[in-house]
């Protein structure tokens, strides 16, 4: 079959990326934003830049904007694979927040400047200046669009509920249609839709804590949505796999521009790449590790601090003590998944004047293989790292929430047994 690319990025990538912002937990994320902005938006335009650059000049058949789309494409990184796999060793609920919040802002991100590099492809010109001014748009129009659509439809919801009584199959729709209302209003504004879907999920998760919707309503929907996400996963990497073997004899056509006539170049190349982007994000997070030591010196030293309440910087004994395993830990989970499958699907299958997109299958074939070397690297690497790791404290509230937990449960038992003496001894007070 023969799959249109943008009829593809509208069907997969808008309810996953909304699904992601929109069970985030906000809060948590918030306490190591640090952390996070340096590995969403420091180590994406780091990871863009350089392996743009490393692509053209590894593959000269793969014209530079095809190559900067490519490293974009790759730049997203995907947690649900990592949870998956800590699931074998448990892993710190703060990394994997951190894995999460990262994930979610550099999946717009990346997105975003893969579908300028593949405008640049598109056009044959590119302007630094007119892509800034596109760039504020595109994030300022999706953030915009997102969040007033999000609001108005949620508001009109509840406005009807009141009225009419709540219906959760109603309900479930609703969710289910904001992201691609989302995404295609603000494409139809020339905006970015991405951030656009984005935006919508974090919207939705400020609007839903307030508990509006019934509890029944909420089971089905949690239910629903982890079918829609399991499906849409699979679906991506069925067709991909549908369609393999053109790409791959396509792609090997496109490696013997380079010189190479081998087909187990397209294997060395692989490889080339993944190991380049592990040594981007490795020396990321090793700065960011040196970063949170610096502040915990600052913070240890300083006697107004001392006095002040305790900030939630993880200690740096901890830190020194398994400081290698830890960056080793966070750069093996920078696994590639669906989104980067889907990203790169999408590429055009024509340039305007009818030829076709250069270098399209072999940048897919890549793609996938760099998505299948991450996993089998984490699969194997995680689970040894992990084991026996030193965990920094997790600062999340999860003895509060484990101690309202018990007391709820200690209320619960304490209710049932008072109705079963009165049911018993009715005459008793």
């Amino acid at each position: 079959m023969t799959l249109d690319p943008q009829i593809f990025f509208l069907l997969f990538l808008p309810p996953l990326l909304f699904l992601d912002g929109w069970r985030i937990p906000q809060e948590e994320l918030f306490k190591d934003k640090g952390t996070v902005l340096q590995l969403a938006f420091g180590l994406l335009l780091f990871t863009i830049v350089g392996m743009g650059f490393f692509i053209h000049w590894l593959l000269p058949a793969m014209p530079m904007p095809v190559a900067f789309a490519l490293a974009a494409v790759l730049s997203p990184t995907d947690p649900i694979a990592v949870s998956a796999i800590a699931k074998r060793v448990p892993m710190s609920r703060r990394m994997m927040r951190i894995l999460e919040g990262e994930s979610l802002l550099n999946d717009a991100s990346g997105l975003v400047f893969f579908r300028f590099a593949v405008a640049a492809m598109m056009t044959g010109a590119f302007s630094l200046w007119g892509a800034a001014l596109d760039l504020v748009w595109a994030a300022a129009g999706g953030i915009a669009v997102g969040v007033g659509l999000t609001f108005a439809l949620t508001w009109i919801k509840r406005v009807v509920s009141r009225r009419v009584g709540e219906s959760s199959g109603s309900q479930i729709l609703i969710s289910v249609l904001i992201p691609f209302g989302c995404y295609l209003l603000a494409e139809k504004l020339h905006s970015s839709g991405i951030l656009a879907a984005v935006a919508a999920g974090l919207t939705m998760s400020f609007v839903e804590s307030s508990g509006q919707a019934q509890a029944v309503t909420r089971i089905r929907r949690n239910t629903f949505w982890d079918v829609i996400q399991f499906t849409a996963n699979g679906v991506i990497f069925v067709l991909l796999g549908e369609q393999l073997h053109g790409i791959a004899s396509s792609a090997a056509a496109t490696v013997q521009l380079t010189g190479h006539t081998h087909p187990v170049w397209s294997g060395v190349y692989v490889i080339a790449i993944t190991l380049g982007l592990a040594a981007l994000r490795f020396a990321c997070v090793f700065v960011s590790l040196r970063s949170v030591l610096f502040q915990s010196r600052v913070v240890t030293s300083d006697p107004v601090a001392a006095t002040a309440p305790a900030p939630e910087i993880v200690p740096s004994d901890v830190l020194v003590r398994s400081g290698w395993r830890l960056v080793t830990v966070m750069s093996l989970a920078g696994v590639r998944g669906a989104v980067t499958l889907a990203g790169v699907l999408s590429l055009p299958l024509l340039l305007p004047g009818g030829a076709s997109f250069p270098a399209r299958d072999l940048a897919i074939l890549l793609a996938m293989g760099v998505i299948i070397v991450s996993l089998v690297a984490a699969s194997i690497g995680l689970p040894l790292l992990l084991k026996g790791l030193d965990m920094p404290v997790d600062p999340s509230r999860d003895a509060e929430e484990t101690a309202a937990r018990m007391a709820a449960a200690h209320a619960a038992f304490a209710e049932i047994e008072r109705i079963e003496r009165a049911r018993r001894h009715p005459n008793r007070r």
